[in-house]
């Protein structure tokens, strides 16, 4: 399972800002002490020195980066183990040169890197976070935007694969794993889960999982609605962020997650924008990733206390795990 981002999204939270510890998870005494606020106007100064580079806040920090905004316009992101860093940023951003190439969608696309200082940079996207925006704006919404995202799956997911091997890895666990690992996390939930909901959860933890996928593709890999950033004015889908586990990966995992976060009627629109040619088992396995990775999301909801992770987990529940009819 994927983790979250932390802090969460508040505004267009720097792509791959860094990947929330798991709980029990410390701070790695080999890791170097994060860069100070002139650390960082050094080194945006140094590769352009025609940019005004005044202020500095901090974006988002996780396991293995550490993201500031240089004058609300570009964001830099410092890897934190000085053991993995250089290859980790020279794979993220030759990742992302590749993406920028094939994406119909924006995506970040580095402005420079310094190996040295174990940092690089790319200009901030417009637009916020679809999670940043009140459940009624998304609504309304919903079948634009997952439209606009199927056939942006369909683009990453027609890339050959041997294009992205050497900079992307395999995620390609069994599906019996991933129903394990929500059942793990299930009593941490149970008493958070409405009663109406209980026993279809239940269920689902206990039934066996859909068949595997037949071959992998290579996608985004976590694409909930904290990485879509929307124009709030227009609707518009503006950029694609945070790639860092992009992978060779089952082509419904990412439809899954627009299941999981916005509804039937959001995969019915992103299924038709994607044209698969079997569209019955990939479903089949986008249903099943969504109903494993709302318990992950539900569970670092109440973990956290992010309202934002535990009220969209609790309202998709409707969909994902509907209690029986009356009289059944």
């Amino acid at each position: 399972m994927k983790d979250h981002p932390w802090p969460p999204p508040e505004g267009n939270v720097p792509d791959g800002a860094g990947n929330a510890p798991h709980a029990g998870d410390v701070r790695d005494p080999e890791q170097i002490l994060p860069p100070t606020e002139q650390d960082v106007l050094d080194v945006v100064r140094a590769h352009l020195p025609g940019v005004p580079a005044r202020s500095v806040a901090l974006l988002g920090e996780g396991m293995d980066n550490v993201a500031y905004e240089v004058g609300g316009e570009l964001v830099v992101r410092y890897g934190k183990d000085p053991s993995a860093r250089v290859d980790l940023i020279a794979r993220e951003t030759g990742l992302l040169r590749v993406v920028a190439e094939i994406s119909p969608l924006p995506v970040p696309t580095p402005v420079f890197t310094d190996l040295g200082r174990g940092c690089w940079a790319y200009a901030k996207l417009p637009g916020v976070p679809l999670l940043s925006l009140p459940p009624s704006a998304r609504a309304a919404r919903t079948t634009a935007i997952a439209a606009v995202l199927g056939g942006f799956l369909a683009a990453l997911h027609a890339v050959p694969a041997g294009r992205v091997a050497s900079l992307a890895g395999r995620d390609d666990d069994p599906l019996v794993t991933w129903r394990d690992e929500a059942a793990e996390l299930h009593p941490s939930v149970g008493d958070v889960i409405p009663a109406a909901h209980r026993g279809a959860v239940e269920a689902f933890l206990t039934a066996p999982p859909p068949d595997d996928a037949p071959s992998l593709v290579f996608s985004h890999n976590d694409l909930g609605i904290e990485h879509v950033l929307m124009d709030p004015a227009t609707g518009a889908v503006t950029g694609v962020i945070d790639w860092t586990d992009a992978a060779l990966t089952d082509p419904a995992y990412d439809l899954g997650l627009l299941y999981r976060d916005l509804g039937p009627a959001a995969l019915a629109a992103a299924l038709k924008a994607y044209r698969p040619p079997a569209p019955g088992p990939l479903r089949e396995r986008a249903v099943f990733y969504a109903r494993c990775s709302v318990l992950e999301d539900l569970a670092y909801g109440v973990r956290t206390g992010l309202a934002a992770y535990t009220d969209k987990s609790l309202a998709a529940l409707a969909w994902l795990f509907p209690p029986p009819s009356p009289g059944v």
